[in-house]
């Protein structure tokens, strides 16, 4: 539906270590000669945990992008960005949380996994509880078709998959919605116009997946579209209203889940890390 975007984030919660580096910030390198790519400072995010020291995230910010481009993360092929300075990602996260059942938060696997692993700290909030939510609007307002994940975060992505799927099907009705499409499909082109037609036929009547993909690449190319026809015609794709927010797909980095000192995930919550900063002393 859209052009290739990857949205990838980090928390600035202490010092960087070896599964950031290993786990995240060889694909970013990547990514960003492959991708238009958006990184960004998940502070807001940072909250959920550490909102009784936020002096540890302000002076972990930019400890932490220091380490991006140390690591290779360059400005002029990404975009950097510090995600509390976009007041957008708690509006429609705000917009979101009114939509969201609560059920769909209470059965993301990590927040009960995390509760029992972190123990030391009061996670009975509704910002811990809801930073899946917080994650969908990071990714949904940038409509961004990749996000970079290990597998513990997949069903994060697929979260927000649904998230979407409602919204859609809530805000996207409009009166005379089908007459709007057909007027949209003429505008194509008579040549293009019946080959969306034939294909949408074919996805809906048949269950052609490629039909449907080919559909969408169509339209890709079609940049004379207005916004809101763009919406409409995909759509009226799937028998659906307008689709106002893209689903994002998952992508699974290699070496996504880099054992600890102690063999669980690397993680500053279990304090089984080696730091990116550390020096040879320590490490020997």
């Amino acid at each position: 539906m859209f052009a290739d975007r990857v949205l990838s984030g980090m928390r600035p919660t202490g010092s960087l270590h070896l599964g950031h580096y290993h786990g995240v910030l060889k694909n970013w390198v990547q990514m960003q000669h492959e991708y238009e790519c958006l990184f960004f400072v998940a502070d807001w995010h940072a909250l959920t945990t550490h909102y009784d020291t936020p002096q540890v995230i302000e002076q972990s910010v930019w400890d932490m992008v220091v380490d991006w481009l140390a690591a290779g993360v360059d400005p002029a092929h990404a975009t950097l960005f510090i995600q509390s300075r976009v007041p957008e990602h708690a509006e429609l996260h705000l917009l979101l949380s009114m939509i969201t059942p609560l059920g769909w938060l209470e059965r993301v696997p990590t927040y009960k996994d995390q509760q029992e692993k972190l123990t030391e700290k009061d996670l009975s909030t509704y910002g811990f509880l809801g930073y899946p939510l917080l994650q969908s609007a990071d990714i949904l307002i940038y409509r961004a078709t990749h996000v970079p994940v290990g597998e513990d975060q997949v069903p994060h992505i697929e979260f927000t998959r649904e998230i979407a799927r409602r919204f859609n099907h809530i805000y996207g009705r409009e009166i005379g919605f089908e007459e709007k499409a057909e007027a949209a499909v003429k505008k194509l082109g008579s040549k293009k116009a019946r080959l969306y037609t034939e294909l949408r036929t074919r996805y809906q009547e048949q269950g052609d997946d490629e039909a449907l993909e080919s559909a969408k690449s169509l339209l890709d190319e079609q940049q004379s579209l207005s916004h809101g026809d763009r919406e409409r015609l995909f759509g009226y794709l799937e028998g659906g209203g307008k689709m106002i927010l893209s689903e994002p797909q998952a992508m699974l980095t290699a070496a996504s889940k880099m054992p600890g000192l102690d063999g669980q995930k690397m993680s500053k919550s279990y304090n089984n890390t080696i730091t990116l900063r550390e020096d040879e002393a320590s490490v020997g």
